[in-house]
């Protein structure tokens, strides 16, 4: 059985796949540089703040809530943009912005103006042009390749993130500690460049068709489409409302790790960066076993063990102490990252396939609305916990929620059937205007 009913592998799965298509291609080393960029950053911006200008562990935690707020004030208008624009256009747009943006701050660092409220404002803006380029790069993905590859293709963009999110800790710690934190920044910023001018370079391969009467509707109904698709489809929501919990407490968590790991287990930048590329293996293990995984237990099976078996590893990771105790971290972020990164590439494609024509931005804007509005209020309430009960008990809370969102899932639809459905299993009463006449 495939791993997504209505999906079926086609030829590109042979020797060469998808790598012999110029524009998947082209999008595959672009994102990949960039994605070496980002996970610099997810380690440099706490590492300028703590080393640099010797923020507060709430600071750092204000620092993380900025780049996720974006989430909360466009999400959701993203989705209904990048369905009306074009796409490609939009994510180089966004790539040239974050460029601007991060490559700002060893400007200022090396001016000497650089503050915790610049730092926070680049967060803020970069976290922008990341809702926009994440929203139209899961509408952009389909248009590459063909229906029946979106589980190829998915893993395999999945898997190079991971593999740079294992790489890019690390060069970020020894970057930090050779020639500085601020130095680890301008890597960043050159890889968003580099993303843009790949997207410059490929070209969609298959149209994505569009609802005829799509100009004529305003703005607020096609926010109002996505949502109420969501909020009634049987699959879709508790992937969402799973997301939203896991994702709350995982960035509670992230927000404390690098003062964690700094100011508790007392470990040096070029450390910092080894560990936090643990959870990037961990992807990439994930990415290469998800298809074989899927083909034997079916994609809604595989979603509910990969989270069942490996987040409840991610509690060995308060027990870590200098010494022999750094495996605790090793063994609980690699196992539960690699249950995680199987999670996400089964969710994109299953979203990708079974978005109905013309709505799949909606859909993933207002799905990532709703699992990432909750990552500032997570980044909060972590550092407040760091802050009140100190930073291990406060990452036992974390982790300790992390886990518990598992069951969050389930459901009677997805423990019920082996595999995810296709788009197709779509019933015309939940089409989005069936929805909102009955709801109107």
């Amino acid at each position: 059985m495939e791993p997504v009913t209505g999906v079926t592998r086609s030829g590109s799965g042979e020797f060469g796949g998808l790598w012999r298509q110029r524009s998947f291609r082209l999008l595959w080393i672009g994102e990949t540089v960039s994605q070496v960029g980002n996970a610099m950053a997810v380690v440099g911006v706490p590492l300028v703040a703590v080393v640099v200008l010797h923020a507060s562990t709430f600071a750092v935690g204000l620092l993380t809530a900025a780049g996720w707020l974006p989430w909360l004030v466009i999400g959701l208008p993203a989705g209904a943009w990048v369905d009306r624009l074009p796409v490609r256009r939009v994510m180089i747009g966004a790539d040239v912005l974050a460029a601007v943006l991060y490559g700002s701050v060893p400007v200022a660092a090396w001016t000497g103006v650089l503050t915790t409220g610049l730092l926070v404002a680049v967060q803020l803006a970069a976290g922008a042009a990341s809702v926009v380029f994440m929203t139209g790069y899961q509408v952009y993905l389909p248009s590459v390749v063909a229906a029946a590859d979106l589980i190829e293709g998915n893993t395999k963009m999945q898997g190079s993130a991971s593999a740079a999110a294992f790489a890019g800790p690390g060069l970020a710690g020894l970057v930090a500690q050779g020639l500085g934190a601020v130095s680890a920044l301008t890597a960043n910023a050159v890889s968003f460049l580099v993303s843009a001018g790949c997207l410059l370079g490929s070209r969609p391969r298959f149209g994505q068709s569009q609802p005829a009467d799509q100009r004529r509707r305003s703005l607020r109904r096609e926010i109002a489409d996505g949502v109420l698709l969501l909020v009634r489809d049987p699959y879709l929501r508790p992937m969402t409302v799973f997301w939203s919990a896991a994702n709350f407490a995982l960035t509670g968590y992230t927000a404390l790790l690098v003062v964690f790991l700094v100011r508790v287990v007392g470990l040096s930048a070029g450390w910092v960066g080894v560990l936090t590329a643990v959870p990037g293996l961990g992807g990439v293990i994930g990415a290469a076993v998800t298809r074989r995984v899927t083909v034997r237990y079916g994609t809604a099976r595989s979603l509910l063990l990969a989270t069942w078996l490996a987040m409840p590893a991610a509690l060995l990771i308060p027990l870590t102490a200098p010494g022999p105790r750094l495996a605790c971290y090793v063994v609980g972020a690699l196992v539960a990252y690699t249950g995680m990164g199987i999670g996400n590439i089964i969710i994109a494609a299953f979203r990708q396939a079974y978005s109905p024509p013309g709505m799949c931005g909606r859909v993933t804007a207002t799905q990532r609305f709703f699992i990432f509005a909750t990552s500032p209020i997570g980044a909060l309430v972590g550092g407040g916990l760091g802050t009140w009960l100190g930073i291990r008990p406060a990452l036992w809370i974390m982790l300790g929620l992390a886990v518990v969102s598992g069951a969050l899932l389930c459901t009677r639809a997805m423990i019920a059937n082996r595999d995810l459905p296709g788009q197709g299993r779509i019933s015309q009463a939940d089409q989005p205007d069936a929805i909102f006449a009955n709801l109107t």
